[in-house]
Formats: structure tokens, C-alpha cells, sequence
């Protein structure tokens, strides 16, 4: 008995839901293909879909931003005949839905996964109109999963937009690239071969003696700012994105600017892939402003917008910026975001509240990028000062990134201050700068990640 109010009596359990249906599957007729329900990563259930930060930062493994698709197998795709964005029938016991396709590697053959939490079609809402909805497939004895599904293909196509359509870190192919040589822009390596080569990840480039053009910056005096990305813990959640956009007024611009290559994102959260497409591992690495010492985008810039300033960072000065982009083109990270349009034009008085008052709001024909949180290190500083104090330690200065990463991988701090854990980090073996044969010195490095394989569990072919 429940009483009025919805809680129960004393001594008698509330009833919970049955998940029984999530491990069991009454397979239909016919063998067919499987169809494996899953929650999507910015939408959950669909309690999110309304949430724009989340489904512009897009999925962390498909790279899909505003939208999901149905999630297919190399070698199901070459039976199927699909190509990315094919639009395919998914139908049982007289259910249908038509969604589009997308190869992912890795995907178990003759298996589709299907995002859940898509397909609204809510008039007036920020989720409308996007993506399939999966639950109109889903029955009481298929919650998880389910056998029996016939696909078909359409003959349409629709728009899959990503954010990231390069894949691997050895042939830019899904089906394959094991047999190519590696591009070590993100590193990595086993326990085994660490031990014997603590020094493998600065040692997969080889860099000669390198001597800027410019003269050097003298960085031995007062407070050095640097950070440290762990690619061991880095999981690709994309919470440092959705972050910085919130502390940084950054723009949401739909799906339509995003698919011309117009995303804001000041953290880019990198996917790449490696080994066979059946079976490949999967790495991932926030990308944000290097804040290089010999930074190639200062010396190109007409105006002087972006600057370097006695505590190593690269700042820009948005009141200068005259959009030519010299700067974007001069960038080997492609880091650097430029206003196309005028996301906060028009922004009526309640959504100002919205927005960070410590960060300036960027116009139309404006660069901007990753500051290290440059409001936050003067806040702290102008605080020291209050309190007496010359040096910020660990701990002053926290970037939104890095106080937001649940997993704590990066780690942001004085470099000057050898106590300071960024400059331990930077010590270790584990430490290296991304394109480092470039020369630009940059003030970002990574800790290359180490696997730790169980041979027991290794695939054996």
C-alpha cells in the first residue's frame, strides 16, 4: 500500500523497477541483426537533449554533435553496402525506424548500437528535431538489447555533422591502418616497454637543436605558467570542454556552422585510433592553446591582437583583433576559433545573467582561444597581493578545466616553482610537447599514456 504522497508505510519495501529485461532477449523470428540500446553521452535518456553545451561538445568516441546515428561494424557495412550517413531501415514485429548509419570501428559485427535519448520533436525546444528516436523500437523484452531486427537500406542520405573526421593516428582510413606508420602526435606505450625505455615517448620524434629567429624570451623571473595533460587518466568525458564554455562565454552555433567547420570549442577533445578497425584501442587528449614560447600566430598578426605577455602566455587583445585569421592559418594546432557571426547579439537581459562577468564577450570578426583562465590568475593574484604574498602556489590558480576533470588529469601551476607540481610533472620521463619539431616551445606537454594488457585477455589471431 502506498499512501498519498507517494511514500510508503513502515516496514513495507517500495517497489523498484525490474531490470530483468536488460539481460535477457526473446529473439523474433528469423535471425536477423541485433540492436543494442544504449544511453547517449549528451543526451542520457533524453533529460538532456535540451541542454546545448552537451550536444554541441558532441559524442567523445563518434565525434557526433547534435545528433546519434545507428553505430555499425566495418564489415557490416561492406555486406550492407553502407557508406556514413546512409539512412537504413531498422524494423521488428511490425516496429520501424529509420535512422542514419555510422561506421565505428570496433562495433561487433552483425550488432547496431542505438544512442538512446534523440528524436524529439517538441515544438520551440533546443533538442527539436534532432537526431532517431531509438525507443521506437525498443519493447518490454528488448531494454538493453535485443535479436531479430531486419535493416534495409533506404537509399537516403542525411547529414552526420563531427567535429573530428580524422581517425587514426597511423592511416586516416577505417578499415586497415594497421599496416601504416604511426604519427606520434599523442603517444603512448606498455608497462614492458616503458621499463625498458623510461625515455620512448620524447625519443618517437626525433628533434634536432632548434634556434628560433626571434630573440629569446627570459623566463627565470617571477611566475611561469604551464600545464601537464595525463593521457593514463584522461577518459575523453568532454566535462573540460563543457566548462570552458561555461566560465569563457563561449558560442553555441548549431549544427549547421559546426558542419561548415565553424565550432567554438576553445578545448578541442581529440579521438584517435589505433590497431586493426575490428579491434582498435582508442586515444583521447584535450587540445587546447599551447600558449607557445615562440608562438608561430604573434609574429604574423597586423595589429599586434595577440601578444606575449612576462608570465609566458599568449594573450589576445580582442579590442585590437581585425579578423584577419593570420593567426588561425599560422597555428599547427588549429586551436585559434574566429567569430563568423554574432552568437550574442540581441541577448536579452535575463540571458546576460548567464554569462561570466570577469570575461569579455566576444563580437562578430573576432579571434579568440584558450587563456589558461587568465581571469582566474588575476583574481588570485590581485588576492596574494591582499594578503601579502609574492608567489601563488598549488592551488591559487585553478583553470575551470582542471577544476572541473574528474579524473584529475590536468594539472596547471608555476613551472618557476619547483615545488609546484606541474614542474615535477614536467620532469618526468612520461613528458613530452606535442609537434615539438616545430619549435614552438609550447607550454602544454602530455604524459604519454601507458597500457597494462592482461596477455590472458589479449586477442589472439
Amino acid at each position: 500500500m502506498v499512501p498519498q504522497g507517494g511514500r510508503t508505510s513502515p516496514g513495507i519495501p517500495a517497489a523498484g523497477p525490474n531490470y530483468s529485461g536488460w539481460s535477457t532477449s526473446v529473439p523474433a523470428s528469423g535471425s536477423g541483426y541485433e540492436v543494442v540500446f544504449v544511453p547517449s553521452w549528451t543526451a542520457y535518456d533524453g533529460r538532456f537533449n535540451n541542454n546545448a553545451w552537451l550536444q554541441e561538445a558532441g559524442d567523445p568516441i563518434t565525434k557526433i554533435c547534435w545528433d546519434n546515428a545507428a553505430l555499425i561494424s566495418p564489415t557490416t557495412a561492406k555486406k550492407l553496402g553502407l557508406e556514413n550517413g546512409d539512412v537504413i531501415s531498422i524494423e521488428r514485429n511490425g516496429r520501424k525506424l529509420e535512422a542514419a548509419a555510422l561506421i565505428q570501428p570496433g562495433q561487433a559485427d552483425d550488432s547496431i548500437t542505438l544512442p538512446l535519448g534523440y528524436g524529439r520533436r517538441r515544438v520551440g525546444r533546443v533538442g527539436e528535431g534532432t537526431g532517431f528516436n531509438g525507443y521506437a523500437i525498443q519493447t518490454s523484452d528488448t531494454l538493453g538489447f535485443g535479436s531479430g531486427f531486419n535493416i534495409t537500406k533506404t537509399g537516403r542520405r542525411y547529414s552526420i555533422v563531427q567535429t573530428q573526421e580524422y581517425q587514426s593516428l597511423e592511416e586516416p582510413h577505417l578499415v586497415g591502418f594497421q599496416q601504416a606508420v604511426t604519427r606520434p602526435i599523442l603517444r603512448e606505450g606498455n608497462l614492458e616497454e616503458f621499463k625498458k625505455e623510461p625515455n620512448f615517448a620524447q625519443e618517437m620524434v626525433e628533434v634536432p637543436p632548434l634556434r628560433s629567429l626571434y630573440g629569446e624570451y627570459d623566463y627565470s623571473r617571477g611566475q611561469q605558467w604551464a600545464m601537464v595533460i595525463d593521457l593514463n587518466s584522461c577518459t575523453g568525458c568532454n566535462a573540460c570542454t563543457v566548462a570552458c564554455y561555461a566560465e569563457n562565454n563561449i558560442g553555441v552555433v548549431g549544427k549547421e556552422q559546426v558542419a561548415r567547420g565553424r565550432h567554438m570549442h576553445w578545448i578541442r577533445m581529440d579521438r584517435y585510433y589505433t590497431g586493426a578497425a575490428e579491434d582498435p584501442q582508442a586515444l583521447t587528449a584535450p587540445v587546447t592553446c599551447m600558449q607557445c614560447e615562440t608562438a608561430p600566430c604573434e609574429n604574423v598578426c597586423p595589429v599586434a591582437a595577440t601578444i606575449h605577455s612576462p608570465e609566458g602566455l599568449n594573450d589576445m587583445v580582442y579590442n585590437r583583433c581585425v579578423g584577419t585569421r593570420y593567426c588561425s592559418n599560422n597555428c599547427p594546432y588549429k586551436v585559434r576559433r574566429f567569430n563568423f557571426l554574432n552568437w550574442h547579439e540581441n541577448e536579452g537581459e535575463s540571458r546576460k545573467l548567464q554569462f561570466n562577468p570577469d570575461v569579455t564577450v566576444r563580437m562578430r570578426g573576432v579571434m579568440e582561444k584558450c587563456t589558461y583562465c587568465v581571469q582566474r590568475i588575476q583574481e588570485a593574484k590581485i588576492d596574494a597581493r591582499a594578503k601579502g604574498k609574492r608567489w601563488l602556489t598549488d592551488g591559487d590558480v585553478i583553470p575551470a578545466c582542471a577544476q572541473t576533470c574528474p579524473s584529475e588529469c590536468i594539472t596547471f601551476g608555476n613551472v618557476n616553482d619547483l615545488n609546484s607540481q606541474v614542474a615535477k610533472l614536467k620532469q618526468s620521463p612520461r613528458n613530452y610537447a606535442m609537434l615539438a619539431e616545430l619549435n614552438t616551445k609550447p607550454r602544454t606537454t602530455y604524459l604519454a599514456k601507458l597500457r597494462n594488457p592482461n596477455p590472458e585477455l589479449e586477442v589472439r589471431s
